[in-house]
This record gives C-alpha cells, sequence and structure tokens, in this order.
C-alpha cells in the first residue's frame, strides 16, 4: 500500500507498507524533508512496524513521538503527517496526480445560478461522469451567501440588504456569510472524489485541498497560512473563508467532496457591515475589536488587479496538477436553471432556517 500527504506549507511524506495479522509490516517513511539525526528515519519505521492496522491518527502519531531520540529535529515534517499518510495508505487514498482536472471560468452568472452549478457539478464528480473539477467563479450581481444552516433573519440586514441591490442566496455547505460583490470578490469551487481526502480528518482535508492556493498566494508575494478551521489567513488579516459539503456516490458509493472559497480581493466594510449582522459573540474568538480590520484584501497586498491574481492561481493549479480547459455541459446547465427555480431562488430554500 502506498499513501501520500503534503504537509501545509511543509513537504511531502510517502509511506509504503503492508498489512499482515491486522498489524502493519514492512513500513518504509520517505520524502523530500529533512530529518536529523540520520538514524531516526529507521525509529519512525520501527516506531509504526507491527502497529495495529486499525489505530488512528492520534495513536500512531504518538508512537512516533516515543520512539524519536530526544536530539531529533523535524523540519517540513511532523510525527502527525506521517500518520496521516499511513491512514491514507491504508484508505488506499488517490492523489493529485491520478486525475485529468477541468478548469470551468464562465462569464458572470447570477448567485443562485452558482449555488446551483456547485451542486450540479459536484453530483456529476460523485457519479463519475465529471473528472474533478475546478470552477472559477464571475459574479453578475452582489450577494449574501448564508451557510446552510444559518439563521437568515440572524445573519442579514433587510434593510442593508434593500438598500443596496444584494441578492441573498442559501448555499449547500455550512460555515458562515459571505459578502461578494463582482469585483471585489474571488470565488472558487473544488468537486472532487472523496477518495483524495481519504484518510484526512475533515479539518485536515480544507487545508489540504487548498495547498495549492498558499503556494498561488506565497508565489505573489503574500505567506498565508490556513487558520483552523477554515480560514486563510496572513499577518495582517484574513483574507477568505473555506467551506465544504460531502455528497455520497449513486447507490452509497464513496462520492465527491465540494470545496469552496471566498476571498476578499477587495471590500466595502462600510458595505457589509450594512447587510450583515456581525455580532460581539461571532467576534469574541477573533482576535479583534473590528470587523474591518479583521479581513485585509488582495488588493491591497499584492497591488495587481482583479484578474491577473485570478490567472496567477490558475497558472499555479495547472503547473501542480495540470488543467485542462472545459465548460458546463448543456445537460449540467439545464438541470442547474432547474434547481435555481425550484430551489436556491425560492424562498423557502432562503429561509429554510428562518
Amino acid at each position: 500500500m502506498h499513501g501520500e500527504y503534503k504537509v501545509p506549507g511543509g513537504k511531502l511524506i510517502v509511506v509504503d507498507l503492508d498489512v499482515g495479522g491486522g498489524a502493519l509490516r514492512g513500513v518504509r517513511v520517505a520524502g523530500d524533508f529533512f530529518l536529523e539525526p540520520d538514524e531516526a528515519i529507521l525509529a519512525i519505521d520501527a516506531a509504526l512496524e507491527g502497529a495495529p492496522a486499525n489505530t488512528d491518527t492520534a495513536g500512531l502519531a504518538a508512537r512516533i513521538e516515543a520512539a524519536l531520540p530526544d536530539s531529533a529535529v523535524m523540519f517540513g515534517l511532523s510525527a502527525e503527517g506521517v500518520a496521516i499518510a499511513v491512514r491514507r495508505a491504508l484508505a488506499q487514498a488517490t492523489e493529485w496526480s491520478d486525475y485529468d482536472w477541468q478548469l470551468i471560468h464562465d462569464a458572470p452568472q447570477s448567485p443562485a445560478l452558482h449555488m446551483a452549478l456547485d451542486e450540479v457539478i459536484t453530483a456529476e464528480v460523485a457519479a463519475g461522469r465529471r473528472p474533478p473539477t475546478l470552477r472559477v467563479w464571475e459574479w453578475d450581481s452582489p450577494a449574501v451567501i448564508i451557510g446552510s444552516f444559518q439563521s437568515l433573519r440572524n445573519e442579514v440586514d433587510p434593510a442593508g440588504v434593500e438598500r443596496h441591490g444584494v441578492n441573498v442566496v442559501r448555499r449547500i455547505s455550512g460555515g458562515g456569510a459571505m459578502f461578494a460583490e463582482p469585483s471585489s470578490t474571488i470565488t472558487y469551487s473544488l468537486a472532487v472524489p472523496q477518495s483524495l481526502v481519504s484518510g484526512l480528518s475533515f479539518a485536515d482535508s480544507y487545508a489540504y485541498l487548498d495547498d495549492w492556493v498558499l503556494e498561488a498566494l506565497a508565489d505573489m508575494g503574500i505567506k498565508a497560512w490556513y487558520q483552523p478551521l477554515n480560514d486563510i489567513a496572513t499577518e495582517v488579516g484574513k483574507i477568505a473563508g473555506a467551506a465544504q459539503k460531502r455528497m455520497v456516490g449513486p447507490d452509497g458509493g464513496p462520492g465527491a467532496v465540494l470545496h469552496h472559497v471566498t476571498m476578499a480581493y477587495d471590500i466595502d466594510a462600510d458595505k457589509m457591515l450594512e447587510v450583515l449582522r456581525i455580532g460581539k459573540e461571532k467576534m469574541s474568538d477573533k482576535g479583534t475589536r473590528s470587523a474591518k480590520k479583521r479581513v485585509d484584501p488582495l488588493r491591497r497586498q499584492t497591488g495587481l488587479p482583479r484578474q491577473a491574481v485570478i490567472e496567477r492561481m490558475i497558472a499555479s493549479f495547472r503547473k501542480r496538477h495540470g488543467l485542462a480547459a472545459g465548460h458546463v455541459t448543456d445537460a449540467e446547465l439545464a438541470r442547474a436553471e432547474e434547481l435555481v427555480r425550484t430551489k436556491f431562488a425560492a424562498p423557502e430554500w432562503t429561509a429554510r432556517v428562518p
């Protein structure tokens, strides 16, 4: 069995192993990380040898930490990272390179249609009818997008929404409300097979699916990191928030993961505070007194036009994983438009949590 895991912001860890009698056998750990002293790698292999195959990530990491000499220095890897690579090997997880990735980057579309396309495209990936897909959104109007389980009245200020002509839509993923304007927001979705994140915890899958974005930002001079659970942050503030939805496949099969991210290229903070109700309780654990100060846009940090930021992000993904131009099929668009009519533009869905 073979498993790989790139530590977010770190190096690649590769594990090869067999299972015999319910235990790990022939464990070999490798990668492009740095580790001192040399014999520490043998200590890691020995710590994993014979471990019960059902040992969880925390248990495997504990075995590794207990076996490492006091003088051990790890750079680009961690005991937890090795344990995750083991779990991915046991889960027979797939890798980014196993797929032919497709890009969809279409003309501006309505907020409700974007919600519907996320559902349709992810369902198609889950059914095996579409390759894993990166979809970069273009907005035709400003919007507030609330999470699947959020209360409409608690999150949205009706007077502000009406005054600024903002559309309110509810997405299928959880998480918090987002304010998006066409020229100020960069949004993308990944629809990926469930096997790509096999062996990862729900929390770890967020950083794993956005590691390519951190590298793209680094190429633009921005040092960014994942701030659990679902924020991408820099030293001067948050720049993005992510959300996910898991979909089962046909007949209850493994299915697919929808992972989407909204990034602040620019922001009208005053308008945001007029359309969103951002309470003191929500801000209490964010280390700031001001919602305005919490977000630091990409425009200021990069000095680049919005389209240039998008192009560099796409180029970074293509360099790492390959990316062919694609499109929404006629059948997918028809299904999405039906979902707009019956679900995403319907008051019953938007206010399903009043």
